[in-house]
């Protein structure tokens, strides 16, 4: 009896060995396709120890970003709110939900999200982290109107994700959790670096003479002023995703970062965007007041509007503005265009294929 006490505890250690010693799954790796030009001027991507870039990672995020499983209804995608052809955003000044709801604010285009270095995700900041972002659409009602539960339910049930699953993770077990890494694997894949400025600054492509102007308008603290927000050449992202005052209103309906942190001080703050991919993502703004990039400018030449949190980076809100001549106005949208990459919006690897 003491005999086979001892056996059996001999076998149940060097089962645990084996159990504790027993390599964790890995999927393929698949680093993120940095363009040279971004590693040399700014910091690597963030992305989470506990959601490494994969193959199957990425080609389960994408296969869900694309599927309008995740709705309630089963009739709205991730994508039906971010299109490729327009830089990942659409073109309607607020989103409308899977149920025909309209929303309050304009959709955000996504690219170079990878090195959101503020950490803080939707105009208002309202999330974290990009996998916490992925979350709140899928439940607002005014967006998918689903609940988790009944995601999982239908991805559990489908002949397909199960086995997307377990390539991606080592596990047949699909809970939000899972959904949101693998949404945000593809999402850091979408790298825009290619626009005719970008060339200029790698392959010596000539910029026209009023994209030239322009350039030196935005970086000119007497004219555009733009680059404390928007950066320069030197920091490719043309963001410096943080939030600003930008002079849109005297009073505000949508507080914007100060309904989320609850400091009256953040008030009207929003996240500044991107000007890569200008020419795509119309029309502009938090709320997508402005149609055109010609309202864009106007309102920072002649439209701004004091408030009390207005940034102290809007010098000229006394006098409205900067004041930009006609001619002015025209080579700051030439430079501005010459950000945008069409490659970007046609590569099908962004696609759905």
């Amino acid at each position: 009896m003491k005999k086979c006490l001892v056996i059996g505890v001999v076998l149940t250690a060097l089962w645990s060995c084996q159990s504790d010693d027993a390599p964790a799954y890995t999927a393929t790796p698949m680093p993120l396709d940095i363009p040279a030009f971004f590693a040399s001027s700014i910091l690597p991507p963030v992305i989470p120890l506990d959601n490494p870039q994969s193959v199957e990672g990425v080609a389960l995020g994408k296969k869900l970003f694309y599927d309008p499983i995740l709705s309630a209804n089963g009739t709205q995608a991730c994508a039906d709110c971010h299109l490729p052809s327009n830089s990942f955003t659409d073109n309607r000044q607020y989103s409308i939900g899977s149920e025909g709801d309209v929303g309050t604010r304009n959709s955000m285009p996504l690219f170079n999200i990878a090195w959101n270095f503020e950490q803080r995700f939707f105009w208002d900041g309202a999330e974290a982290t990009l996998e916490n972002q992925i979350f709140e659409p899928v439940v607002n009602p005014t967006e998918m109107n689903n609940t988790w539960r009944n995601v999982t339910e239908s991805l559990d049930a489908s002949p397909i994700y199960p086995e997307l699953f377990s390539a991606a993770f080592g596990t047949t077990k699909i809970d939000s959790v899972g959904v949101s890494k693998a949404i945000a694997q593809f999402l850091r894949t979408l790298i825009s670096s290619n626009a005719k400025f970008d060339r200029h600054l790698t392959d010596q492509v000539p910029l026209t003479p009023e994209e030239q102007r322009g350039l030196a308008i935005f970086l000119d603290e007497s004219r555009g002023d733009c680059f404390h927000c928007h950066g320069n050449p030197n920091t490719p992202l043309w963001t410096d995703n943080r939030f600003h005052n930008n002079g849109l209103d005297e009073f505000f309906t949508d507080r914007g970062l100060g309904a989320v942190t609850g400091d009256p001080r953040d008030d009207g703050l929003f996240k500044t965007p991107s000007l890569r991919n200008l020419a795509f993502t119309a029309p502009y703004m938090h709320d997508g007041r402005f149609n055109t990039l010609e309202e864009v400018i106007d309102h920072y030449s002649e439209g701004l509007v004091y408030s009390e949190t207005i940034s102290p980076l809007m010098k000229n809100v006394a006098t409205g503005g900067v004041h930009l001549s006609p001619e002015e106005k025209s080579d700051l949208k030439a430079f501005l265009l010459s950000l945008s990459d069409q490659s970007f919006i046609e590569n099908p690897v962004f696609q759905n294929n």
